[in-house]
This record gives C-alpha cells, structure tokens and sequence, in this order.
C-alpha cells in the first residue's frame, strides 16, 4: 500500500515540475506598501531564444478593486533602464467574481507581460513592480510572482523547444 501512495506521490511531483519556466514567488503578505518595490532577478543565459515573462498575482476576498496596475521597471545587466511600463490587469469578472484559479479564499491569476521578448545580451536583468493602485496600503494581495518560460513561436530558428 505504502509503495503505491509513494508511487501516486512521485508521479504526481512529476506532472507538476514545469521545465517550461520556473515561477520566483515574493511574499507581499496582504498588505502592499506603495512605496515598496516587488523585486526580481532574471538569469538569461540564452538572449537568442525568445521568452514570455508573466506576472502570477495571488489575491484574496480583502483585495477592494477589480483590477491592479503595477508600474514595471526593467534593467539590463549593466543596470540601464530598457523599459518602464504601467500595465492594468483585471482580477474580476463585472459580476466581483475572480478569475483566478485556487480553491477557498485565494485565488492566482496568470496576465503576460512580455510575449515572444529577445532579451538583448546575457546576464542579470532586474525587474521591479510597484503596485499603482489609489491605497498606500493595498490590501488583499498574498504574494506575486514572475515566470520566464520559452516562447513557443516559429521565430526561434527551429530549435528544440521544451516540453
């Protein structure tokens, strides 16, 4: 018995793993100070294949609005600005319903950023996200996240994509 649930177990860590992209996760616990940055670090080691990068915001039932707006700026490894974005996402549905996926109280919620993007060189590149909405304080939102994954487009010159 014990080698079958051991087994149900490994299979199912198996279908989870994504070597598509891996999600990084900061913990914003609730409560999103507007004078405080999310922060992240993206390792491109390979500039010449295309990628997607999409934020992952995990809300719950305190978060007041149906949208968010994130102020977004990247830097390349040398610490130069190559783009300053405000971008607004929509949470809910015009009836205050979530559109994210989860069980209970919170929901995440997958919106992309940047699609078929060629990061111009190797290296570091740096991307910080403030949160642009009316509060100093936002409530509601539990943790956001950023995932680089290959883009899946012909114009990465027929090599092998991962699966």
């Amino acid at each position: 018995m014990h080698r079958v649930f051991g087994a149900a177990i490994l299979l199912f860590v198996i279908s989870c793993n994504n070597t598509a992209g891996d999600v990084v996760m900061n913990a914003v616990n609730g409560k999103w100070n507007k004078k405080t940055d999310q922060k992240f670090d993206l390792n491109i080691a390979d500039p010449q294949i295309a990628k997607n990068i999409i934020f992952v915001v995990r809300n719950n039932n305190d978060y007041p609005y149906s949208n968010i707006r994130f102020i977004v700026d990247m830097k390349d490894p040398k610490g130069k600005t190559t783009s300053v974005d405000t971008l607004n996402y929509i949470l809910a549905q015009p009836n205050g319903e979530w559109i994210g996926t989860g069980f209970g109280e919170t929901k995440e919620t997958l919106f992309q950023y940047k699609t078929d993007y060629r990061f111009p060189e190797k290296g570091v590149y740096k991307i910080s996200v403030k949160q642009a909405m009316r509060n100093d304080l936002l409530l509601g939102i539990e943790d956001l996240g950023i995932k680089v994954e290959t883009a899946n487009t012909a114009q990465n010159n027929g090599k092998q994509q991962p699966k």
